[in-house]
C-alpha cells in the first residue's frame, strides 16, 4: 500500500498526531510520501517511515506554482492508493487524479468547504465536526476516524531542576500560546493556590503577555515557560495532573497524552472532552474561563486520599476502549483500499 500526506501545519497535537500515525502506518508496512514545511521540530520522528519532501506552499512563492505540477506528475508516475491531505491547507494542493482515492483530515470545525473539492472522502475526528460538514452542504463520503496516542510509558525529568520541591503540585500543560488555549486562566488559578507549580510547554504569539502576567500576578517562580518540547512525555510524566483550559478544542489529543502517562486531567468543558471525557470518572470539568474552578480540581487532586489515582485509572480505561492504535489504524487502512 502506497499514501501520500499533505501536511503543512507547524508545532503542536495535530503535528503530533500525524507524527503517531505515519510510525504507525510504516510499522504496518504502508509506504508514505510526506510533504511538509521545511525545518519542523517533529521531521525526525517522521523520517524513518516516510518520504520527506519540504515546501512552505506559500501563496507569494515559486512552489506555489511548481508543486502542485510535481505532485500531479508524482500521483500520475507512482499511482498511490491514496492522497491524504491534513486540514484545509493540504486540499489546496490535491491533484485531480481520478484513479487515487482523494481524502482530508479534518481536526477542526471548518468555516467553508472552498478547498474540498476535489476530493472523495473527509475523515473528521470527532462525530460534532461530521456533522458540521453535513450541515455546510457536504454529500460525499464523511468518515469519523479519531485519534490515538503512544501509550508508552517514559521517564519522568528531574522536578527540582525546573524549581519544583517533593510537596509541589506540579501541574503540566502544552499547546501553542494563542488565545483559545486559555493558559491565562491556568496561572490565574496558580495565583490563587500558592502549593501550584505550573508548566508551560509551547510557545506563540502571546509568550512575552503571558509572562508579564505571572509576573503581575506573583507566581513568575512558579509558572515554567518551558518552550516548545519534541517530547512533552517526561515533563507530563514529572507532574501531578495535567490541564487543559482551552475555550474551543474539537478533540483534545493532549488529553490522550496525559492519560498514557498516567496522569489525572482537569479540562474545560469544551467541544472534544465534552463528548469523551465524564466528569468525575476519567477527569474533572471545568467551566470554560474559569481560573478559580481550575484551582479548586488541584486542590482536590492533592487533597483528596485516592482522587488522583482513581481519574488516572478511569483516563487509562477511556483511552484503551476508544482511542486505541490498532483500531485507529485499521480504519484508516480500510479507508485508504476503498476505490474513489
Amino acid at each position: 500500500m502506497k499514501v501520500f500526506h499533505f501536511h503543512f501545519g507547524k508545532d503542536g497535537g495535530a503535528e503530533r498526531f500525524f507524527t503517531h500515525l505515519v510510525a504507525a502506518l510504516g510499522e504496518r508496512g504502508v509506504e508514505q510520501t510526506a510533504v511538509i514545511r521545511p525545518k519542523r521540530l517533529w521531521r525526525p520522528a517522521i523520517a524513518p517511515y516516510a518520504t520527506i519532501i519540504e515546501s512552505h506552499f506559500r501563496d507569494l512563492s515559486t512552489d506555489r506554482l511548481l508543486l502542485p505540477l510535481r505532485m500531479k506528475r508524482r500521483v500520475s508516475k507512482e499511482r498511490p492508493d491514496a492522497v491524504l491531505a491534513w486540514m484545509p491547507k493540504g486540499a489546496k494542493l490535491m491533484p485531480a487524479d481520478p484513479k487515487t482515492h482523494k481524502i482530508a483530515r479534518l481536526g477542526d470545525y471548518p468555516l467553508r468547504l472552498k478547498h474540498f473539492d476535489r476530493l472523495d472522502t473527509l475523515v473528521c475526528n470527532t462525530p460534532g465536526i461530521a456533522e458540521r460538514v453535513r450541515e455546510l452542504g457536504w454529500t460525499r463520503n464523511v468518515e469519523v476516524i479519531t485519534n490515538f496516542t503512544n501509550e508508552e510509558r517514559v521517564a519522568p525529568v528531574d522536578r527540582a531542576a525546573y524549581g519544583a520541591g517533593p510537596d509541589d503540585f506540579v501541574v503540566s500543560t502544552m499547546g501553542r500560546f494563542v488565545p483559545r488555549k486559555g493558559f491565562d486562566v491556568l496561572i490565574d488559578a496558580a495565583a490563587l493556590n500558592p502549593s501550584i507549580h505550573l508548566w508551560i510547554m509551547g510557545d506563540g504569539e502571546l509568550a512575552e503577555a503571558l509572562a508579564e502576567q505571572a509576573k503581575e500576578r506573583g507566581v513568575e517562580n512558579r509558572v515554567k515557560f518551558l518552550g516548545w518540547q519534541s517530547d512533552i512525555r517526561p515533563f507530563v510524566a514529572a507532574s501531578d495532573a495535567f490541564a487543559m483550559a482551552s475555550n474551543h478544542e474539537p478533540l483534545g489529543n493532549v488529553v490522550l497524552e496525559a492519560w498514557a502517562q498516567g496522569k489525572p486531567v482537569v479540562s474545560t468543558r469544551c467541544e472534544g472532552p465534552s463528548w469523551f471525557m465524564e466528569d468525575g470518572a476519567d477527569g474533572l470539568m471545568v467551566d470554560i474561563g474559569d481560573a478559580e474552578g481550575f484551582a479548586k480540581a488541584f486542590a482536590r487532586l492533592k487533597e483528596e486520599d485516592g482522587l488522583a489515582e482513581r481519574l488516572a485509572a478511569g483516563g487509562m480505561a477511556t483511552l484503551k476502549s476508544r482511542f486505541s492504535k490498532q483500531a485507529i489504524c485499521d480504519q484508516y487502512i480500510r479507508l485508504f483500499k476503498e476505490k474513489p
